[in-house]
C-alpha cells in the first residue's frame, strides 16, 4: 500500500489564498486586521515561532506587533501589558507566548486576556465554545489538523477516531471538536493517554489515529490498523550523527515503517507543522470581523 502524504503546506497554501481574499475584503472597508505577540524572556524555540507568525503577518498584508518583555518581568508588568492590548482598537487578536517563565502565573495571563481577542483559544470562555459546539475561535493546531483531513478528502462522519494524549492544547480540544455535529466531524471518538491500559488494542482500531505525545516515533506498525489514516503531531528532535546538524526532527509516529501500512499519513517534518501558523491567521482575521461588525 502507497500511503497519500497530507502536507501542511500544499494545505495552508489554499488556506492563506483564502485568508489574503477576507484581508482584502476587510482592508477595503478601512480595517486592517492586527495581531500581537507579546514575548517574555529569552527563549529560543519561542523566538523563531514568534519571528515566523510575524512574518506571516506581513506577507498577509495584516499588522504585526511584536511586544518584547524582559525575562525579570514582573507579574504586575506583564498583566498591564495585557489590559494595554485588550484595550487597542487597532490590535484585533493577541497571544502572550508560552511558556513564560517560571515566577509568572500562566493561568493569570491566559484568563485576563479577552476572549474576543484570544486567538490562542486558551481563555477558559473559549474552551467551553469549543467544547459544546459553539465556538468563536478553534485551537490553531487541532484546527489545523481537522483541515487537513477535511480538504485531504478523509472521511470522518461515523469513522472511530483514536486520539493518543490529552493535554490542553491538542489531545482534549481534538477530541472534542471530532465529536461535534459537521464537515471534519460526526466521529466516534477515544482518547488514550499514559494510564491507558492495552493501549495498542485500542489504537489498532483506529480509522483516524491522531498522535501528540512528544515521544519520538512512539507508535509502531502493530499499533495500526491497515489502510487507517495517521496524523502526527509529534516534533521531537533526536541526535543524528549521519545528518549535517548532528540531529533531526521526528514525529511521534515511526513513520518509516508505518507509512506503508497505512491510506495517508502527516510526515514530521513537513506535515501539521505549517499549519498551526496558518490557523492562528485565521484566528486574527476572524476577530478582526468580528470587531468590524460590531463597529
Amino acid at each position: 500500500m502507497t500511503a497519500k502524504l497530507i502536507l501542511g503546506k500544499e494545505v495552508s497554501e489554499e488556506i492563506y489564498g483564502e485568508l489574503r481574499q477576507r484581508i482584502d475584503a476587510l482592508k477595503a472597508r478601512g480595517v486592517t486586521p492586527g495581531l500581537a505577540v507579546v514575548l517574555v524572556g529569552e527563549d529560543p524555540a519561542s523566538q523563531v515561532y514568534v519571528r515566523k507568525k510575524g512574518e506571516m503577518c506581513e506577507s498577509l498584508g495584516m499588522k504585526s506587533v511584536t511586544v518584547r518583555m524582559p525575562a525579570d518581568t514582573t507579574q504586575e508588568e506583564l498583566m498591564a501589558k495585557v489590559d494595554e492590548l485588550n484595550r487597542d482598537p487597532t490590535i484585533h487578536g493577541f497571544l502572550v507566548q508560552l511558556p513564560l517563565p517560571s515566577h509568572l502565573d500562566e493561568e493569570q495571563v491566559i484568563n485576563a486576556i479577552s476572549p474576543s481577542k484570544d486567538v490562542d483559544c486558551f481563555h477558559p470562555t473559549n474552551v467551553g465554545r469549543v467544547l459544546i459546539g459553539n465556538p468563536d475561535f478553534l485551537p490553531a493546531t487541532p484546527a489545523g489538523v481537522q483541515q487537513m483531513i477535511i480538504r485531504s478528502g478523509v472521511e470522518t462522519s461515523g469513522k472511530h477516531v483514536v486520539v493518543i494524549g490529552r493535554s490542553n492544547i491538542v489531545g482534549k480540544p481534538m477530541a472534542a471538536m471530532m465529536l461535534q455535529r459537521g464537515l471534519g466531524a460526526d466521529s466516534t471518538v477515544t482518547v488514550v493517554h499514559s494510564r491507558t491500559k492495552d493501549l495498542p488494542s485500542i489504537t489498532r482500531q483506529a480509522d483516524i489515529l491522531s498522535v501528540a505525545i512528544g515521544k519520538p516515533r512512539f507508535v509502531t506498525p502493530d499499533m495500526v490498523k491497515d489502510g487507517a489514516v495517521v496524523i502526527d503531531v509529534g516534533t521531537n528532535r533526536i541526535e543524528d550523527p549521519t545528518h549535517p546538524k548532528g540531529s533531526r526532527l521526528v514525529g511521534d509516529v515511526d513513520f518509516d515503517s508505518v507509512k506503508d501500512k497505512v491510506s495517508a499519513i502527516t510526515p514530521v517534518p513537513g506535515g501539521v507543522g505549517p499549519m498551526t501558523i496558518c490557523m492562528l491567521m485565521a484566528n486574527a482575521v476572524k476577530a478582526a470581523e468580528r470587531a468590524s461588525e460590531r463597529c
